[in-house]
């Protein structure tokens, strides 16, 4: 039920959101040099990696770690950086994702492949063996500012849940704070 609610909701949020996808692509691309997309490893279902895209947000000489470990973000932000963060247009390409099956619409954040604590941390609770989603139970309840102990509790409470229901009220809960950019750090 899950995979075809997923299939539904991005096959019509594909139509819906084609023009601004085209933009937002168009703004990238016009406003930095280097491509539209990033690639970021990251770790999925059983801890398998996998490649996933989001509009670039950083500049192409950005060291490839969780943005809360650089010394200072913002300097390495494009020009539209902080805009795409702030508005979560940056992860629309990750409904590609979602429709190749490496993701689902709910669920943990998938770890980049070098956050080696937090990997640990899930799969000693086992939250590895979830699909990793656009949104989850950790984003509702703090999204950037949750620190990893607390990100794997909710994980965890999402693991033990989980349900249509609460997902459907992940997602509006998602909108409400995507709209709101509450709990967004850059």
């Amino acid at each position: 039920m899950k995979r075809i609610l997923d299939l539904f909701v991005v096959l019509t949020a594909g139509l819906l959101l084609l023009l601004p996808l085209v933009l937002t692509a168009l703004a990238v691309r016009l406003t930095s040099r280097g491509p539209v997309l990033y690639w970021s490893d990251r770790v999925g279902k059983h801890n398998r990696i996998f490649r996933m895209p989001k509009f670039r947000s950083m500049r192409i000489d950005t060291p490839a770690v969780a943005t809360h470990l650089l010394t200072n973000p913002e300097q390495y932000l494009t020009p539209i950086g902080s805009f795409l963060r702030k508005s979560s247009l940056d992860e629309l390409p990750q409904l590609w994702s979602i429709l190749c099956g490496d993701m689902s619409l709910v669920g943990p954040r998938p770890a980049l492949f070098n956050q080696h604590d937090l990997i640990k941390m899930r799969t000693d609770c086992g939250v590895h063996a979830l699909v990793p989603g656009l949104t989850g139970w950790a984003q509702i309840n703090g999204r950037d500012e949750v620190p990893n102990e607390q990100k794997v509790a909710l994980d965890h409470y999402y693991l033990e849940h989980a349900s249509v229901m609460l997902d459907i009220r992940i997602l509006v809960l998602t909108f409400v704070k995507v709209l709101r950019r509450d709990g967004i750090t850059h």
